[in-house]
């Protein structure tokens, strides 16, 4: 019996769902609004909501604990600067997931997974620094 064993495990080992989580987390973060299917996104669901919960407490332990978590500094400081001030009055329920069909090549359930009272400018808008060493690499 599987009784309180609560995450999914998304057939995937543990260093790899660690690694999905993180990021989607930082795209969520990112473009505020993504697109993944039902049961990564019910699992991503709780792993932002407390990221958001951190950064709204503030403080240098919790922003240790977001980078643990996130390892993203562009994400996380946008999550403590920006996210955080935007949900202080909020109790939660900071995300919400919209069911959008079965994707095509696989009928795998889709869903939209998006912030709430999100910024809709910053959905596919890069947020950090864009890396050109490619571009230096082949001018030199």
């Amino acid at each position: 019996m599987r009784h309180r064993h609560g995450q999914r495990k998304l057939q995937r080992a543990s260093a790899h769902r660690t690694a999905l989580l993180r990021n989607l987390a930082a795209s969520l973060l990112k473009h505020e609004q993504i697109q993944t299917t039902v049961s990564k996104a019910k699992e991503l669901r709780p792993y932002v909501e407390k990221l958001i919960t951190l950064a709204k407490h503030g403080g240098l332990s919790n922003r240790r604990l977001a980078h643990a978590r996130l390892m993203d500094e562009t994400q996380e400081k946008k999550l403590f600067e920006v996210l955080a001030e935007r949900y202080a009055g909020r109790n939660g329920g900071y995300t919400r997931i919209i069911k959008a069909g079965i994707r095509a090549s696989d009928a795998a359930p889709i869903a939209i997974i998006e912030l709430v009272d999100r910024d809709t400018d910053a959905k596919g808008q890069d947020s950090g620094p864009v890396n050109n060493e490619a571009e230096e690499y082949a001018e030199a």
